[in-house]
């Protein structure tokens, strides 16, 4: 299949001012459609701008389509549905960890089902978490369209990632279709990814907060693993990094699992999902998932008061009593902290991340179990050095300044220009 079929221009990369011929880095980045003013033009994700081109870039061709529920357009269609109403040969979808519907807990294993009566959904968090060769002889282009939430434990680029190795072995084109970062104004934070520790909610040496898009970390890939892979990006209209996810007129952010409900869960999300390796209710089975944490034995004011000592911007703590309906502590009384966003911009959530777990190994030792599940900890993490940093208590300036150097040398390996957006 030529690019031509999909009006694919290859090296270039969107400016203000149009298109500028770049370094191969940013091979077959699909900027075939209109050229963009990020400050002046409405957000158009890239199925907003294939449904602009009545999606001829898939005229002929045999489609299947990574997606679930939440993956809609601008005026809130289905992805898949404008696709058949265009005429694609949409042949299957497929679907991630939570399944189509995006309701399924985490880690919970999902099965095949269908869609528009006809339609199958192939899962990818079931026996396989890669589509297999036999899938991929029926289709001439896989696409993926997928909501990430900006955080390298979050499993979307993971099945990202599979799907663009499952292509290259196959040798049909892969394509994805950008949409924001929510919370890409937050600058990349945390550990990266030793080898031997990657895992499913680790697969991507980059930072744990990681202030990319789903296309921009499809085209890292590219570059450093699946060189031979024909990759297309349809990047965004109208997109900036100054902007959060829910500061876009016309744009909604949609759920794209149970319990990342809003920008600000996302937020708040990588400062309190360490906790999901700890004995700690992470706020799973609440109204406020990631938003509050707790346990039967915690003292939210003894907590509280060991955290103010951090001066941590952008948020505050106030003390809190719930009863998960499922998950840790289901039904039971916890005690814990509720966080609450007063600069979204000054929050740091692996400084706040780092201060809350200093604090809670220091008072509650035995009874958080960090090291119980010390190895789930560590792939979160994406290293055992976080661990054992705040095992040994080490300084909270100590530990953000590790973080830093790892970060910085992860940019410094990155080609210049590295980003899509402005």
């Amino acid at each position: 299949m030529s690019m031509k079929n999909l009006g694919v221009t290859r090296f270039f990369h969107f400016r203000k001012k149009g298109l500028q011929l770049l370094a191969p880095f940013f091979v077959a980045i699909a900027l075939s459609l209109a050229a963009f003013s990020a400050s002046a033009e409405p957000l158009l994700c890239g199925i907003d701008r294939l449904e602009a081109s009545k999606f001829r870039e898939f005229s002929g061709l045999r489609v299947g389509l990574i997606t679930n529920a939440a993956s809609l357009s601008r005026t809130g269609e289905p992805n898949y549905l404008l696709m058949l109403h265009a005429g694609v040969k949409l042949k299957f979808l497929m679907a991630p960890e939570h399944g189509f519907s995006a309701d399924i807990e985490a880690g919970k294993k999902v099965g095949r089902s269908m869609v528009s009566d006809t339609l199958q959904v192939v899962s990818l968090y079931g026996a396989s978490k890669k589509p297999d060769r036999g899938q991929l002889r029926q289709i001439d282009l896989l696409v993926f369209d997928l909501q990430d939430v900006g955080t390298r434990c979050y499993t979307y680029i993971s099945t990202m990632k599979s799907a663009m190795e499952a292509c290259e072995e196959a040798a049909i084109p892969f394509m994805v279709l950008d949409r924001p970062n929510p919370v890409i104004p937050l600058p990349p934070q945390g550990f990266m990814l030793k080898p031997g520790y990657e895992s499913f909610v680790g697969a991507i040496n980059i930072p744990f907060i990681h202030s990319m898009t789903v296309g921009e970390i499809a085209l890292l890939l590219k570059e450093r693993s699946f060189k031979k892979l024909d990759l297309r990006v349809i990047a965004m209209q109208g997109y900036a990094r100054q902007k959060f996810g829910d500061e876009y007129d016309g744009f909604c952010f949609r759920s794209p699992s149970p319990n990342i409900k809003s920008v600000e869960t996302a937020i708040l999300y990588p400062a309190t999902v360490f906790l999901e390796a700890t004995t700690l209710s992470e706020g799973r089975g609440t109204d406020a998932p990631f938003m509050q944490f707790g346990a039967p034995f915690i003292k939210s004011g003894e907590l509280a008061d060991a955290l103010g000592k951090y001066h941590l911007a952008g948020v505050s703590f106030t003390a809190v009593v719930f009863q998960p309906g499922s998950g840790k502590f289901s039904k039971e009384r916890c005690h814990g902290l509720k966080l609450s966003l007063t600069d979204r911009k000054a929050f740091s959530p692996f400084r706040t991340a780092t201060a809350l777990l200093l604090e809670l190994q220091r008072l509650y030792p035995a009874e958080i179990g960090l090291n119980k599940r010390g190895d789930f900890f560590d792939q979160l993490a994406g290293t055992p050095l976080f661990r054992e940093m705040i095992n040994k208590q080490l300084p909270l300036e100590m530990i953000m300044a590790e973080s830093r150097r790892q970060v910085e040398l992860f940019n410094k390996s990155l080609p210049s220009p590295r980003h899509i957006y402005p």
